[in-house]
């Protein structure tokens, strides 16, 4: 049963403000994590706390940490990741720069330790002992099947890409300056015990990361030692550092982050260019020239006024939209995502199976988590003769290997596209349990078989 919630810290810094802190204690034998459902997986992530609690309280506002007397659930957190991994993974052929860095905190900056080419256990074992260096490993969903498993779920969760960061340091050293990051920080401690000092954001929800000296950030807000098991959560732009402490065995955490670069002003930029693209079919004022030189000096008040004016013109126009044109955001998630997890080779999952639907079959989605229905301009087309397309892009042949790598990650689209006058019968499909073929909103039986014959090819249908 949940203990009763105390401060944090360690009573050094009586102005500190004390850190929400929840203490678990959890009967032996049950799950470590509940994977039933992205909500149920968050859920347990965060336990005791609930979930409408979470976003009410903490999300995007203050720090949360959760200290957990829980054998079971530090047995798993050891699990997905240990210092004594870093053997077998690097005969998988990791690289300095790209798959880890060997770094220290010296003097209030971050020193960079790492050797050119491929990375090897004893070079990293040596560094790690006697350079007292921290040992970053990026995303290690890539290897590690539990870390996947999560993310995958948690993406699913957000709607938003979810990476990861491992951090091994030794006793007595710190790997990083104080800092803040751009995105949301979910701290899982795997191994050991790593002290935490929390900082109030000079930027808030900050877009970049960025290194804050000592001298600037003052005293912490938050002082406290994670334990294995324990969780802390806290929003972008929160300036922290960590180190591990003297005289223990060495520490190793897991940074799990989402939500960068997705906010209601990115979400705005995104949809906007659709808008204007509609809106200026319709409206001739948006299609005439702006005036000469214009280009050339500075904007005139003339100018601000009447764009003022199209925006308020795009405006009226939003509020009757029922469907707006996403042209990068969701593209771009669905693109770089995690494929679904799944145990094996993953053949069964990426290979249509089971009946051929025809036009008197009943068909119902699957992997409906990893599926954007959006509709988009005719990228065939030029600009003059662009029509509306309905678009089904999916994430289940995406690259684990590559998630979050930057350059090498995906390139290729996976998915679909129909006429517009096919998005009745998608919404049918996405929004029933299931549905007869025949009762789709289409024109022909034709339509209505190729419909869902190409969904079955994509593996995102099945016949029930």
């Amino acid at each position: 049963m949940p203990k009763k919630a105390k401060p944090a810290g360690n009573g050094k810094d009586e102005g500190a403000v004390p850190c929400k802190q929840v203490k678990v204690e959890v009967a032996a034998g049950l799950s470590a994590l509940n994977f039933d459902s992205p909500s149920s997986l968050f859920e347990s992530l965060i336990s005791p706390i609930k979930t409408e609690t979470f976003f009410k309280e903490f999300w995007e506002q203050k720090p949360l940490l959760i200290q957990r007397d829980d054998p079971t659930l530090a047995k798993y957190y050891q699990s997905l990741f240990k210092l004594t991994d870093l053997k077998s993974l690097c005969c998988q052929g990791l690289y300095y720069g790209r798959d880890v860095n060997v770094c220290r905190c010296i003097s209030g900056k971050k020193k960079i330790l790492n050797k050119d080419g491929k990375a090897h256990f004893l070079q990293l074992r040596k560094d790690f002992d006697q350079k007292r260096a921290t040992i970053q490993f990026h995303q290690p969903q890539r290897f590690k099947d539990e870390l996947w498993r999560i993310q995958e779920k948690l993406e699913c969760y957000f709607g938003s890409l979810v990476g990861s960061n491992v951090y091994i340091t030794p006793a007595g050293s710190q790997g990083l300056p104080p800092h803040y990051d751009d995105v949301e920080v979910f701290i899982l401690q795997l191994e050991g015990e790593k002290h935490w000092r929390l900082y109030p954001p000079t930027v808030t929800m900050a877009r970049e990361y960025s290194v804050e000296p000592e001298a600037r950030i003052g005293a912490p807000t938050h002082d406290f030692v994670l334990k294995t098991g324990d969780l802390l959560y806290f929003p972008r732009g929160t300036i922290h550092q960590a180190d591990t402490p003297s005289g223990l065995a060495h520490s190793t955490h897991v940074t799990i982050s989402t939500y960068q670069n997705n906010s209601w002003g990115d979400f705005l930029l995104d949809s906007i260019s659709g808008l204007v693209f509609d809106t200026a079919k319709e409206d001739v004022e948006l299609r005439t020239g702006i005036p000469p030189q214009l280009l050339m000096v500075e904007t005139p008040a003339v100018t601000t006024r009447k764009l003022s004016g199209f925006l308020r013109t795009l405006a009226d126009r939003l509020e009757g939209t029922k469907e707006l044109l996403s042209s990068d955001m969701k593209k771009d998630f669905v693109m770089h995502r995690l494929p679904p997890y799944y145990v094996g080779d993953g053949t069964e999952l990426l290979a249509p199976g089971g009946k051929l639907p025809r036009l008197d079959s009943t068909v119902r989605l699957q992997f409906k988590d990893h599926i954007v229905l959006t509709v988009g301009p005719d990228q065939d087309q030029s600009d003059e003769a662009q029509q509306k397309m309905v678009y089904v892009y999916h994430s289940l042949k995406n690259r684990r290997e590559t998630h979050m790598m930057g350059k090498e990650e995906e390139t290729e689209t996976h998915g679909l596209r129909f006429p517009l006058s096919h998005v009745a019968a998608l919404k049918q499909i996405w929004n029933s349990s299931a549905v007869s073929v025949k009762n789709l909103k289409l024109a022909t039986d034709e339509e209505k078989e190729s419909l869902v014959l190409s969904l079955w090819t994509e593996c995102l249908i099945q016949v029930v």
